[in-house]
């Protein structure tokens, strides 16, 4: 499969867990109005936005840590190999299921 599927796809799941994981984006709203309330003018719309960003983007860099692991472990060089895409896609696609029953509920 050509690589740029691996990245589209760990981009969606990074996505969908941002957009609909409840718990995890109410813990990231909580804690941008209490740390940054001004860097965002005290919009609550900006708020939401970003720590739906927020959310998103871990959500991709802890699916891509075994995948790192891996690599450390088997020594491949600068690019990434298949198995450790399929191991960030994975990782990625695991934290993503406490938001699929809001996915698919909502729809996008």
């Amino acid at each position: 499969m050509d690589r740029q599927y691996y990245y589209i796809a760990i981009a969606f799941f990074g996505m969908i867990n941002g957009l609909f994981n409840q718990v995890a984006l109410l813990f990231a709203v909580l804690h941008m109005q209490i740390l940054a309330p001004a860097l965002l003018f005290g919009s609550t719309g900006l708020t939401l936005m970003f720590s739906s960003l927020m959310v998103s983007t871990a959500t991709i860099i802890l699916g891509g840590i075994p995948a790192a692991i891996y690599e450390r472990i088997t020594g491949t060089g600068e690019e990434s190999s298949e198995v450790s895409l399929w191991i960030w896609l994975a990782g990625t696609a695991l934290l993503t299921l406490p938001a699929v029953g809001n996915f698919f509920a909502i729809g996008l």
